[in-house]
């Protein structure tokens, strides 16, 4: 199964996909998607729309896992990350690919065991259990590799379920 992780952003789109076969998982590609920090919101929301929907053309996945938002109190920064996560579900439902959603410290969990994980900790197991020779970079597709894997997991157990 390929599953395309996606960390949210504005700025700066995290994506990484997998081949998660059984109990394995290798990594397909890996990137970020960004946009000019002086583009207005809507130029910025068109960049994400036309770089996930060339990603989905090109690395087709069968499901995406896409983090959830967690801001505390920073409602401008939610409001704006809000919108991306709006265009990322909106491109994922044109092309018909099903999606889980999961909060930062259940990535956490499901990759290092603890929820509370640093980034490094993530970054580095990340790289393990894909078998990488370093770990990926830029951080927002590390980010987006982990939430692929911990998606995946997810995946399978709605599908053995038949929930998705």
């Amino acid at each position: 199964m390929r599953v395309l992780g996606i960390d949210p952003g504005t700025a700066t789109l995290g994506w990484g996909v997998i081949d998660h076969l059984g109990s394995s998982a290798h990594a397909i590609d890996f990137g970020a998607l960004t946009t000019p920090s002086g583009a207005a919101d809507h130029e910025r929301l068109k960049m994400l729309f036309d770089g996930l929907n060339a990603l989905l053309d090109t690395l087709e996945p069968d499901a995406a896992a896409v983090e959830k938002l967690y801001f505390g109190q920073n409602s401008r920064t939610a409001m704006v990350v809000g919108q991306a996560r709006g265009i990322v579900l909106l491109v994922l439902a044109q092309h018909g690919v099903p999606y889980v959603e999961m909060s930062p410290a259940e990535v956490k969990q499901a990759v290092t065991g603890y929820g509370r994980a640093e980034k490094r900790q993530v970054q580095l197991m990340v790289q393990r259990l894909l078998g990488l020779s370093t770990y990926p970079r830029p951080d927002d597709a590390a980010d987006a590799l982990a939430i692929a894997i911990c998606g995946a997991e997810h995946i399978r157990f709605q599908k053995s379920s038949g929930v998705l």
